[in-house]
């Protein structure tokens, strides 16, 4: 009897050991470049200074006492706002076999290919199913990549904004390391990452703040953002960026991940103003609305660049936030609106011809969100470990400063 009871014990405490086991498998690899292997490729920079990245603002990046309270009420009441109640609505045209003079494809969350005077670069590419170190814990997808990796086009340049988990990828990196033959360009230490995973060096271009490569006919620009980086506990040893892609007729702004900053002025008047503006509107948050946007900020901005046409980024894709999962262009699109702007919200895997840009439908409103059906306390996939865990690990970062 005895006996028996250890053989239940053995078999009951084994599932839980394989489950961590399987859910820590690769995550050494995941994190990245350890501080020491980073070192030697930011130490010059002058937003590097003791040991870490810094904004140009004073940015705080942790929530003040009622911001606290604020989110461990969200995190009981809001986690299923961001979970969309019916299935987004999916693309799956192929790109064109020539690269046009302006167009761009989104693929949900950052990640899009821009046609640049017939160059094709692309941005913050995420095609993984979770935006984790882990593959069994983190904020699972809430639709499929909508193109293959396979039925991409041969791109000039793959650009990557910051190393968070939802726009640097290892599987992605690691497939398109064998699938295409162009370079990374990427802020500065996020090199150190790609070649522990394999990139060779002749594929890496590492920038700061202001500086540029000549890619296939285009000048790639790193440019300022006002955000964070980290891919673990440590936190702002590889610096954030946004990007401007010039061609010889065309420009286009890439926000990558940021907050609203005067930056963008500034950036606007040295290097704009831009056909194209790609930005940032979703996981937008009180208790960190420095490093993220909201919508009328991304509006705000747009103008501050003296952009053109606006495509939102950065929603759809993962429930990082407490919002609702439509939310972010609802509001974009009033304040839009107001301001006169011009608004294109592809679908993700919609192709926009950004110089013949057909009217834009609302396609959003009918997904809606699960709260609204299942009421706030509703259990949406992937809920429990994306908006929930991303306010869990603010409220236990305390400890750090920015």
């Amino acid at each position: 009897m005895r006996s028996r009871r250890g053989l239940v014990a053995a078999a009951l405490l084994a599932a839980p050991v394989a489950w961590v086991t399987r859910a820590a498998w690769g995550l050494p690899v995941a994190l990245g470049a350890s501080r020491r292997a980073l070192r030697p490729h930011v130490a010059g920079s002058p937003h590097f200074s003791e040991g870490r990245f810094r904004n140009t603002l004073s940015t705080p990046s942790l929530p003040g006492s009622e911001d606290r309270r604020s989110l461990l009420r969200q995190m009981r009441e809001d986690r299923s706002k961001g979970v969309p109640a019916r299935p987004v609505p999916l693309v799956r045209t192929p790109p064109p076999a020539e690269a046009a003079e302006l167009a761009v494809t989104w693929f949900g969350h950052s990640s899009a290919l821009l046609e640049v005077d017939g160059r094709r670069v692309l941005v913050d590419p995420v095609w993984g199913q979770r935006v984790s170190p882990s593959p069994l814990v983190g904020p699972v997808r809430l639709h499929p990549a909508p193109t293959p990796l396979d039925v991409l086009p041969p791109v000039d340049a793959i650009l990557i904004s910051h190393d968070h988990y939802d726009h640097l990828d290892l599987p992605t990196v690691r497939e398109l390391l064998h699938r295409q033959s162009a370079p990374f360009v990427v802020p500065l230490g996020i090199g150190a990452h790609l070649r522990r995973w394999g990139v060779p060096d002749d594929r890496v271009v590492e920038l700061d703040w202001d500086g540029e490569v000549q890619v296939a006919g285009l000048t790639l620009t790193c440019t300022e953002a006002r955000h964070f980086s980290g891919r673990f506990l440590t936190r702002d040893t590889t610096l954030w960026s946004s990007w401007v892609v010039a061609g010889p007729r065309h420009r286009v702004f890439f926000g990558g991940d940021t907050g609203y900053t005067p930056a963008f002025a500034a950036i606007g008047a040295r290097l704009g103003p831009f056909d194209l503006t790609l930005l940032p509107v979703g996981a937008y948050n009180d208790a960190w609305k420095y490093i993220h946007m909201t919508p009328e900020e991304a509006v705000r901005a747009h103008g501050d660049l003296g952009g053109g046409v606006l495509v939102p980024v950065h929603w759809a894709t993962f429930n990082l936030g407490f919002h609702g999962w439509a939310e972010p262009v609802q509001r974009l699109c009033a304040a839009a609106a107001e301001s006169d702007v011009r608004v294109a919200v592809p679908r993700p895997g919609e192709r926009v011809d950004v110089l013949a840009p057909a009217a834009t439908a609302d396609w959003w409103t009918a997904v809606g969100s699960q709260a609204d059906d299942d009421g706030a306390d509703g259990d949406g996939a992937g809920v429990a470990t994306s908006a929930v865990a991303r306010a869990g690990t603010w409220l236990a970062g305390r400890r750090a400063t920015r």
